[in-house]
């Protein structure tokens, strides 16, 4: 198993609230999130940072412990303890009021991934023949698109573009997508923040994991990429390879 990472604050924000994690659990299990904090200056960092590590702690237990629980249980559960953890959090303190984060991830068993979101992060299966997202954006302007309101290109400059209608620790219970995918030799699974995918289209991300080479340079190009178009979010990605 390969995986490379990066995260940045970008061009625009003071901080990063971004935050990623890769785990290697076994010879033929891994598992990798990435999470985008929301809640002001502080708290975004708080959720996010909360939410991984909680997630990670939960999931490493069970996987470690070898239940015989389905992989989607884990996630379910895994979700669910974070989510709680961050909302208990953000209504014991004032200055964390409102606060959650977006959350998107993986369990990678051998060649089959178990791949989860809420709000707007994205999971993108890429092939030689071509690039698809996996998920689905937990978002005010996806919504609009699905009902046939707007076109996904108008919703890159739309002015709702960043709400989202779905994440971690801002309610008492929260709901996750789940999807299956198969990963084959030669083929690659990126995770990612907003802040990439604002700025960079679906086919320069193609381009770039298929023909740029090196993986750890492909994610620093994806950066590059998106700070030379003012990167106003943080910028986060992390590529599995098999």
């Amino acid at each position: 198993m390969n995986f490379w990472g990066l995260s940045d604050k970008g061009s625009v924000r003071p901080e990063n609230q971004d935050v990623y994690a890769v785990k290697i659990i076994s010879d033929s299990i891994a598992v990798c999130v990435v999470c985008d904090g929301m809640g002001g200056a502080a708290a975004g960092n708080i959720a996010s940072a909360t939410a991984l590590d909680s997630f990670m702690s939960f999931v490493e237990r069970e996987l470690t412990a070898q239940r015989k629980k389905r992989r989607a249980e884990i996630i379910n559960a895994a979700i669910a303890y974070a989510n709680g953890i961050v909302h208990a959090l953000s209504e014991r303190k004032p200055e964390y009021a409102g606060m959650g984060t977006t959350m998107v991830g993986a369990i990678i068993d051998k060649r089959h991934a178990m791949i989860f979101n809420i709000g707007d992060s994205r999971a993108y299966h890429i092939t030689p023949m071509g690039i698809r997202c996996i998920t689905k954006d937990h978002s005010v302007v996806e919504d609009m698109i699905q009902l046939g309101n707007i076109t996904r290109e108008e919703a890159r400059r739309h002015p709702s573009k960043n709400l989202i209608t779905r994440a971690v620790g801002t309610e008492q219970e929260v709901d996750c997508d789940i999807f299956e995918l198969d990963i084959n030799e030669g083929e690659y699974l990126l995770l990612c923040s907003d802040g990439l995918t604002a700025v960079v289209t679906d086919q320069e991300i193609l381009y770039e994991i298929l023909h740029g080479g090196d993986m750890e340079e492909c994610c620093r190009r994806l950066l590059d990429i998106a700070i030379s178009r003012g990167a106003p979010d943080n910028v986060t990605s992390v590529i599995f390879a098999q």
